[in-house]
């Protein structure tokens, strides 16, 4: 009960700032866009390490490691929120939805994850989805999605170095130099296009630069109660809120195909997660025994 609660939450986030970011995309650029959500990333991190009492959170030793994630993630952000001012909501979360997809071929490749004959099946079944999702009848396959795709990579690759950071560094490090590391680039790369916000572009943005922590926050803490498995499959209802949102507020059309091509790319992930369960079942057993 506690996972779906935090799920709940996980959702909300994420649709709110889908809204947020699809208000915003016509009078304010991405990367000013990127710039305020890290501003207030900063603020509201540094708040909670001062209220924890412990300094050392401001401190790394892996700052090349932060650096590199901070850059990747910042890619797959723009990428984000450049998709979401140009195509439908639910096509966004659902090609958003390759990036397990991505990092299995990454970890496969770069970490030299030994391939299995699921992981193989997870693959395939994974760019079943994709294939379904940009359309096949179309002649020419939308840039728009690419760049989607792209930004999926990059999600990809900033979960692997995730996973490296979170052997040393506690998940508010983690936060807090990505926000400091994001703000400058954010910065520079918006400084020309840059706009003094309205009060209602003002409320915008703070809903972004919340959803953005709150939504990574409750899905940590639901990984925390429940399986992976449990938080995938529930992670896949953004899908049909985010249609609903983007049928019914902004009149954008429903795609039978994008639900069955992302309904595949659940059913290969949850392919590849419960593997990873019944091995640690296993383990658990070793040890017990």
């Amino acid at each position: 009960m506690g996972a779906f609660v935090w799920m709940i939450g996980a959702l909300f986030s994420f649709c709110v700032m889908a809204v947020a970011a699809r208000e915003l995309s016509a009078d304010i650029s991405t990367a000013q866009t990127l710039f305020v959500r890290s501003v207030i990333g900063i603020i509201i991190v540094s708040s909670l390490i001062f209220r924890k009492g412990d300094l050392s959170l401001f401190r790394t030793q892996r700052i090349s490691l932060h650096v590199g994630r901070g850059l990747c993630h910042f890619v797959g952000q723009y990428g984000w929120f450049v998709s979401i001012g140009i195509l439908p909501l639910a096509q966004v979360f659902a090609l958003e939805f390759t990036t397990p997809l991505w990092t299995l071929i990454i970890a496969s490749i770069f970490l030299k994850e030994s391939p299995t004959l699921k992981k193989a099946a997870a693959i395939v079944l994974g760019f079943a989805g994709v294939y379904l999702i940009l359309d096949p009848g179309r002649d020419i396959i939308d840039p728009a999605s690419l760049i989607m795709i792209v930004a999926a990579i990059f999600f990809s690759l900033t979960f692997v170095c995730s996973k490296a950071l979170s052997r040393t560094e506690h998940p508010l490090t983690v936060l807090f130099f990505m926000c400091l590391i994001q703000a400058p680039i954010g910065l520079a790369l918006g400084l020309k296009s840059f706009v003094v916000p309205n009060s209602m572009q003002c409320a915008w943005l703070l809903l972004v630069g919340v959803t953005s922590l709150t939504g990574h926050f409750c899905i940590s803490s639901a990984m925390a109660k429940a399986d992976a498995s449990v938080v995938v499959t529930l992670d896949f209802l953004r899908l049909p809120l985010i249609t609903a949102v983007g049928v019914i507020g902004y009149q954008e059309p429903f795609k039978p195909m994008l639900v069955v091509g992302a309904g595949l790319m659940l059913v290969g992930n949850l392919i590849n997660i419960y593997p990873n369960r019944a091995a640690s079942l296993l383990k658990t057993q070793r040890q017990e025994n």
